[in-house]
């Protein structure tokens, strides 16, 4: 009868170790899900993204400038320049020059300051160690209208050296 028993809780454990397994799968599925919705959102996981308010404040404090990269999750040409961002490894090394700030939907900031002509989508716009948006470092291949649209990796890194090199 011992044994019995023994082979009854053996049988009832290797019965709840799937489910066990199940629910270790979900939680760290849960956890995977939760980071790389907050991180780089598919601009680009190594690079170290922040929130708005995260990079203005870290931005400020390590007296680095910062990249706010505004886009909305139905935006076409936000769909189509991601890609191209995230595989230039030209903007990853780059972005470690700033705080790297990812911006979607609603976490836009209001202030008008962020959209200096007009409020398009995607539009990347460089701020100074102080915080403030340095409107001058535009993209140079755009003259009169959406001027802080880069539909291609090659003209963000353009901007980006000049937002480098008008630090140092």
């Amino acid at each position: 009868t011992g044994n019995h028993l023994r082979r009854r809780s053996c049988n009832q454990n290797r019965r709840r170790m799937p489910r066990l397994w199940l629910l270790i799968f979900a939680i760290v599925g849960l956890v995977l899900s939760a980071e790389s919705s907050v991180k780089g959102r598919g601009w680009n996981d190594k690079i170290d993204w922040k929130s708005f308010e995260e990079g203005v404040a870290e931005a400020k404090a390590l007296r680095k400038p910062a990249m706010v990269v505004i886009h909305k999750s139905w935006c076409g040409a936000c769909k189509n320049l991601k890609p191209r961002f995230a595989e230039s490894t030209e903007i990853e090394k780059l972005a470690t020059n700033f705080v790297m700030i990812n911006v979607l939907d609603d976490e836009e900031p209001s202030d008008p300051a962020y959209a200096p002509d007009g409020g398009y989508i995607p539009r990347i716009i460089f701020t100074n160690a102080e915080g403030k948006v340095q409107p001058e470092l535009k993209n140079a291949a755009r003259s009169g209208q959406y001027e802080y649209f880069y539909p291609s990796a090659g003209e963000i890194v353009t901007t980006m050296r000049r937002a480098v090199t008008s630090v140092d």
